[in-house]
């Protein structure tokens, strides 16, 4: 445990056996109906959300080529060990309403300090990997769970300046190379317009949680994903939140959840009044529940459900050590 800071008859007459033998012939010409349309869906579902699909299997030489190619762009790695980074610890609450949450304070050095890995270096659905194990892939000093992009095949995702999906379907977030970070609709931009205007990441989850310092309306009801396989982010829930202060700036936040006693996780308005109280001017909020983790220097800092146990996840944000 973290330290806290603080379920008749039979009749012989021939008339009435024809009848029953017809039903039962009907009752298992619907039960094998049944039995293969299940069948099928359960196939579909371990293809949609299980099996591996592989689109890019070496995402290093992959975007190796692509700065090959684009004089604009930067490698990361070169300028972040001038950014600083801050965990502390947050502990309110007592018994069963106790709350832990872990906030990284990150001053850049250089916006593309900021940058995004895949699970298995690899981009595609349904592949993971700990958010451990990919920054330690990466050589990274601090990470944070991404946006699980691998769970859907919706969304634009720009990661390290290369386009890799180009689906608009709700609100993202968009890090750009000056710094400056803002939500968007995915829906009406592309992604290659993003590029060309410096973007540099982009998260496809949601929902926004700050615009203007102010928490947005409706995010007690919002719902990300209806798809099978959805959970709700609705409830008190082990979150994932970034924000931003100024230009270059950024905040990231993991709370804790259903583990009574030490971290009943929160509401997303609760969550967004915890980045409001941090002085986050735009927050949003990115995959929770058993993905929420917080790795610093090593170590994963937070507690996963209380358990300590990391889920695999698609994607991570991290900064490279130096």
């Amino acid at each position: 445990m973290p330290p806290r800071r603080t379920p008749r008859r039979w009749f012989r007459r021939t008339p009435l056996r024809t009848p029953r033998r017809r039903v039962r012939r009907t009752i298992i010409a619907g039960a094998l109906a049944l039995s293969v349309t299940t069948a099928g869906a359960s196939v579909w579902a371990l293809d949609r959300f299980v099996v591996e699909h592989v689109e890019i299997a070496d995402v290093s030489a992959y975007e190796s080529e692509q700065a090959a190619s684009t004089t604009t762009q930067e490698s990361g790695a070169a300028v972040s060990a001038d950014s600083d980074v801050t965990i502390t610890t947050v502990t309110t609450g007592s018994g069963d309403d106790t709350v832990t949450y872990y906030v990284a304070d990150i001053v850049l050095g250089d916006a593309t300090a900021l940058r995004s890995a895949f699970a298995q270096d690899s981009f595609g659905e349904n592949i993971t990997e700990n958010t451990s194990d990919i920054a330690a892939d990466n050589d990274a000093v601090f990470a944070i769970n991404g946006d699980y992009y691998g769970f859907r095949d919706t969304g634009i995702v720009i990661r390290n300046g290369v386009v890799y999906r180009d689906e608009g379907a709700r609100e993202g977030l968009a890090f750009y190379r000056d710094g400056t970070v803002e939500v968007y609709d995915e829906t009406t931009t592309t992604a290659a317009d993003l590029v060309a205007d410096g973007v540099w990441n982009t998260l496809s989850f949601g929902p926004a949680l700050l615009s203007d310092g102010e928490v947005v309306d409706g995010i007690d009801s919002v719902e990300v994903d209806t798809n099978v396989g959805y959970h709700s982010i609705q409830g008190d829930q082990p979150r994932t939140a970034v924000g931003v202060t100024d230009d270059g700036h950024v905040v990231f936040v993991v709370v804790d959840g259903r583990s009574p006693g030490y971290s009943k996780g929160v509401t997303l308005p609760e969550l967004a009044s915890i980045m409001q109280g941090l002085g986050c001017t735009t927050a949003y909020n990115i995959d929770g529940g058993g993905s929420s983790t917080m790795y610093y220097d090593g170590e994963v800092v937070n507690v996963p459900l209380g358990t300590g146990t990391e889920r695999g996840t698609s994607d991570i944000l991290y900064i490279a050590g130096s």
